[in-house]
């Protein structure tokens, strides 16, 4: 990624200048085992990160050298699998994920042609993986550059903050959307910086 051809076209932004200015260059890492990072995501959902790292950590210890394969998650009891401190809900949701892998497929290689939204398309076709789960993928995975997850409530908080936004519901994200239009084609590193944004005292 060209962070700093990207950097100056989101200067362009005066309200977003500020905050990159403040922030300075973010660096993005790229992890493209799409079938361990959606059962990472999973099993992160409304967890803190400390707690969704340390049932994460027990999940893994559950499998040889700790590498779940989708094989022998699919063997787990649930029972097994409430026992690291998932719900069985949650368990539920990785064997879909386990299942889906092998009669489908999560191999990025096979996958990588297909466009943003082709890939939510995809994989929201997993009972469990909503389209919030694989935009989260999308942007800190794949390191796909052109994302805006507009239902993301962090992005639209800090909007509603930077740009002093008062609409609700679709007005809002009419509004979201047309401030993001200028962004393009750096959308997710403009939310990159929205979400420090936020979070930022």
């Amino acid at each position: 990624m060209k962070s700093t051809a990207n950097i100056t076209h989101l200067r362009k932004d005066k309200a977003l200048k500020k905050v990159i200015d403040n922030v300075g260059v973010i660096k993005t890492s790229k992890n493209q085992d799409l079938f361990v990072s959606l059962l990472s995501a999973i099993v992160s959902q409304q967890l803190s990160v400390k707690a969704a790292d340390t049932i994460w950590g027990r999940f893994k210890g559950l499998f040889k050298d700790g590498i779940p394969t989708a094989k022998a998650i699919l063997k787990l009891k649930d029972d097994k699998m409430r026992n690291v401190g998932l719900s069985y809900q949650k368990a539920g949701y990785l064997k879909n994920i386990a299942t889906f892998s092998i009669e489908q497929t999560l191999d990025y290689k096979l996958l990588k042609k297909k466009t943003d939204d082709e890939l939510v398309e995809y994989l929201v076709q997993i009972k469990g993986v909503g389209r919030w789960t694989v935009e989260m993928l999308l942007m800190f995975s794949l390191n796909r550059e052109d994302v805006f997850p507009k239902d993301d409530l962090g992005i639209q908080n800090g909007m509603k903050k930077l740009y002093g936004l008062t609409s609700e519901k679709k007005a809002l994200l009419k509004e979201m959307e047309e401030i993001a239009e200028a962004w393009r084609p750096h959308r997710t590193l403009a939310c990159r910086y929205i979400w420090r944004y936020k979070d930022a005292k």
